[in-house]
């Protein structure tokens, strides 16, 4: 199933959310998107995700704590090919020239031994 492609902007918005916190209420919800909608139409487009099975829900009392379905991994890996295929030609190495060669966001010492490392790894299972 292709996640992303399915939904609007203000519905990945409001899945990112929910991957963010865990788990909210509509308030929550509401408190976390840029330019937010009214508190209807986040309930709207909840239930939205929820018929989609984006999205299920528990109840606390009164209030309803809506949760992501899916695990945040298969949705952020599909979303970093699509980006990958749209803006690298579909070359991760590209991807990591750009995270390297970034001059706003340099990585730390231990992000980059941490990275080394599971290079490392893959060579390793590679061969």
């Amino acid at each position: 199933m292709h996640f992303t492609e399915k939904l609007s902007r203000r519905e990945r918005q409001i899945l990112e959310a929910l991957y963010r916190r865990g788990g909210a209420s509509v308030g929550d919800v509401l408190a976390e998107l840029p330019d937010p909608p009214s508190y209807s139409a986040v309930r709207a487009f909840l239930r939205i995700l929820e018929e989609k099975g984006h999205v299920t829900h528990t109840q606390d009392g009164a209030k309803y704590i809506y949760h992501p379905v899916n695990a945040r991994p298969p949705v952020a890996r599909e979303a970093l090919t699509k980006l990958m295929e749209t803006f690298f030609g579909g070359r991760p190495e590209q991807v990591v020239v750009a995270l390297l060669t970034d001059e706003e966001r340099k990585l730390t010492d231990d992000e980059l031994e941490r990275l080394s490392v599971l290079i490392a790894e893959a060579r390793q299972k590679g061969t």
